[in-house]
């Protein structure tokens, strides 16, 4: 991500930034891609961590198969019952 960012790209593009990592380090991502996005970085990812990407998202999209199965703001996705129940579990209502 550091070498991506010496460019001053105008949208960074990640593919499962928080794979691997231990919860304190995904923490830290995910901290350090909301920053990024605030200074005014567009940020395009893909993650398995649905919830917590979509806490940070300004828009998401859920795919199922390879298709848009569902769109909306961050926000309204954490929210769906169709994406809390196909996707989200529990996980939805956890901290």
């Amino acid at each position: 991500m550091a070498r991506a960012l010496m460019t001053e790209p105008s949208v960074l593009l990640l593919d499962e930034p928080s794979a691997g990592l231990s919860p304190a380090m995904q923490d830290d991502v995910f901290d350090r891609i909301a920053s990024i996005n605030a200074a005014g970085t567009t940020v395009v990812m893909v993650e398995q961590n649905a919830r917590r990407c979509l806490l940070i998202a300004d828009r998401g999209y859920v795919l199922d198969q390879g298709s848009n199965a569902y769109t909306g703001t961050g926000e309204a996705l954490l929210k769906d019952p169709k994406v809390i129940e196909l996707y989200l579990g529990t996980l939805a209502t956890a901290d």
